[in-house]
């Protein structure tokens, strides 16, 4: 496959153009999975206010209630209008990793982890909260930390 990459200045956002001889599932696949890569920002609702949240200040993402929630480095918790499989999806593999069912953490919020219990891994999160690694997903925990 042949790939060129045009600088364009006065272009605000980058894009993306697919020549191809006909559309194939693996090319609306591949459309779909380049549309959906974290341009770095989510929206967050707090009641009737909308704010656009920068990720790398998010600690973690969780689900309770069946509502998804965000949570910043400052303790403020936004509503989000995502699953947290589509937010797995979006964000950035290498910094975002599910710890669970039920919540994703940013690794560069994990201050000090705890590998003394038995089975599983307690993390402590910039903001001072404290959260737990379900053994279901511990081994692709430390394979992601290099342990």
């Amino acid at each position: 496959m042949k790939v060129d990459i045009h600088i364009i200045p006065e272009r605000e956002a980058p894009g993306l153009i697919l020549e191809v001889p006909a559309l194939t599932p693996q090319l609306e696949a591949l459309a779909q999975r380049l549309s959906a890569l974290d341009d770095g920002t989510l929206p967050g609702f707090q009641g009737e206010r909308a704010f656009l949240l920068e990720t790398a200040s998010l600690t973690c993402l969780y689900a309770q209630d069946k509502s998804v929630y965000a949570r910043r480095e400052d303790g403020s918790v936004f509503l989000l209008r995502f699953r947290l499989y589509e937010l797995e999806e979006r964000l950035d593999r290498h910094t975002f990793v599910r710890i669970s069912h039920s919540e994703i953490v940013n690794l560069k919020k994990v201050t000090a982890l705890d590998l003394k219990l038995s089975g599983t891994i307690r993390m402590s999160l910039a903001d001072g909260t404290e959260c737990y690694v379900s053994r279901r997903y511990v081994k692709k925990i430390k394979e992601a930390l290099g342990l």
